[in-house]
């Protein structure tokens, strides 16, 4: 079951569903969006282009990236309040095992009464002038509905029904900003100056993978590329669970090139802070937040992210993703689990590897007791960024810094703007990466309406509340799941007051979505 897409998946179906509320994805944005429709007497659907409920928030993110708490309300603040019921806490819970979500997401569902649809791929999209008419699926389901929502983090019903987007990095030029676009800085880089070549110091052997040859554009210029994704992996140390790294099939040793030479150039300050830090060295090659209180043995479970100039984020190899046909993204998707389970293989197994290091990673591995229809593997490549909607209102870098503020709020981002890296390219001889921006906002910003419905004139019945409508660089502080989820359920309250008054999503009177947004407890300041 770790694949994203299997043919064998499609079953033919020749049945029509007919409901108020289509939400097609089933992340925890979808499934708060079906649950807030529910509760307000709607009948809704969920499409989900998979087999498991939740996205990212059951798929190993455990670390919550909330920014400010207090901006966290209404239907989202109570996920996390239900995660402490579950873990017998009286408060809410902001770092959780992917087991634990998986159980309050799948009882959102069952108390909701919601029917969802597992593997339902979009095929078309069926258009009356530019409203969505119905929608049909891969194998034949169809749906027809007065208002749909797309949660997933494609945007894949929002591109078929035709409403304008993009993908990519804006130039700063746009929009007035100061860091959107190409941006080489210093955070996440090599400290020292590998070599980029697969014979080091001959450029005419070529690079080594996923390196470009050409320099980077100025910066501040714009283009397609998306930030690196990657796998959340929850981790254990604990031998009765630990599942020893299995070293793929195919395996590159050049795929790993590069942090080899690394370790190779750097020895002495590893073995500095292997001293510095005797029980356990800081992060180098990826990030182990601890989940799990320590066992009386003193083990622990991880969510392990991307650190560092080199590490589980497989930069470059996810450009094609946002409009990829379901083939080639399953193609994209094993390429990433391909290469992340290869990195820690080579960790646990190299001898290029500083043994202190080699024992730290042989130490961790897959935890028997998680994701045990994926082979222990999260089910959910952690797409930080693919299309992204153009409304009338985009949030760009001044809502972030406070330099405008939208007057009709939806919802509240308080995140750091966080962009991972885009690409690794040649400059002097040394391999540079390029796209890590990790600034502060000037604190908590107001989202717009304006910015999860399309535009005037375009789909009067879609919301979209996770591709929002949002520059590059604002999205890399909004794109977080408490701000999905809250976006969610506003989405979900503005699609009820649609089908109520019998007007466009774009027509919502929003002083009376915002008595509805206030009595479901959603925060604005």
């Amino acid at each position: 079951m770790l694949h994203y897409f299997l043919p064998s998946w499609i079953k033919p179906c020749n049945e029509s569903l007919r409901v108020d509320l289509c939400v097609y994805g089933g992340t925890a944005a979808g499934v708060i969006a079906a649950a807030t429709a529910a509760r307000r007497g709607l009948s809704a659907v969920i499409l989900h282009p998979g087999h498991t409920l939740g996205g990212m928030t059951t798929s190993g993110l455990g670390l919550t990236d909330y920014g400010k708490k207090h901006v966290i309300g209404g239907a989202a603040r109570q996920f996390y309040r239900d995660l402490g019921k579950l873990a017998g806490q009286s408060e809410e819970q902001w770092f959780f095992l992917p087991g634990a979500a998986q159980k309050v997401i799948d009882g959102y569902v069952r108390e909701a009464g919601i029917p969802v649809r597992f593997f339902q791929f979009l095929d078309s999209v069926e258009l009356d002038g530019p409203r969505i008419a119905g929608i049909r699926m891969l194998g034949g389901l169809r749906v027809e509905a007065k208002m749909f929502i797309d949660t997933t983090y494609e945007g894949d019903l929002m591109a078929k029904a035709g409403v304008a987007h993009t993908v990519g990095r804006e130039a700063n030029s746009v929009y007035g900003e100061t860091i959107n676009g190409v941006q080489v800085r210093e955070k996440h880089q090599f400290t020292a100056s590998v070599d980029p070549y697969v014979v080091p110091g001959d450029p005419s052997s070529g690079t080594l993978p996923w390196v470009n040859q050409q320099d980077a554009a100025p910066d501040g210029s714009g283009d397609q590329r998306v930030q690196a994704y990657n796998f959340r992996v929850c981790m254990t140390d604990d031998p009765a669970l630990r599942m020893e790294w299995q070293k793929p099939e195919p395996y590159d040793p050049l795929d790993y090139e590069l942090a080899r030479r690394w370790f190779c150039l750097e020895q002495d300050a590893f073995n500095e802070q292997l001293r510095t830090h005797a029980e356990r060295p800081g992060p180098i090659i990826c990030k182990f937040d601890i989940l799990s209180d320590r066992t009386p043995g003193g083990f622990v479970k991880t969510d392990t992210n991307n650190h560092g100039p080199f590490s589980s984020d497989f930069i470059g190899a996810n450009h094609a993703w946002p409009g990829a046909d379901y083939a080639r993204r399953e193609r994209i998707f094993q390429g990433h689990v391909n290469y992340q389970k290869g990195l820690y293989w080579f960790m646990a197994n190299d001898p290029g590897i500083p043994d202190r290091y080699r024992e730290i990673y042989a130490q961790f591995g897959l935890p028997r007791d998680e994701f045990p229809d994926t082979g222990h593997w999260p089910h959910q490549l952690y797409v930080r960024e693919a299309r992204r909607m153009l409304g009338d209102y985009v949030l760009t870098e001044a809502d972030t810094q406070h330099h405008r503020h939208a007057d009709d709020p939806v919802g509240m981002g308080s995140y750091t703007m966080d962009s991972h890296n885009c690409q690794r390219f040649v400059r002097d001889g040394r391999v540079l990466n390029e796209g890590d921006v990790q600034l502060p906002n000037a604190g908590p910003y107001a989202v717009s309406y304006r910015s999860i419905v399309p535009k005037r004139g375009e789909c009067p019945n879609l919301l979209v509340p996770v591709c929002l409508s949002a520059s590059h660089i604002a999205y890399g502080s909004v794109r977080m799941e408490p701000a999905f989820m809250v976006l969610a359920e506003s989405a979900a309250l503005a699609a009820a007051l649609a089908i109520e008054a019998g007007v466009a999503v774009q027509d919502v009177p929003y002083d009376r979505l915002r008595e509805l947004l206030e009595d479901a407890e959603q925060i604005f300041k």
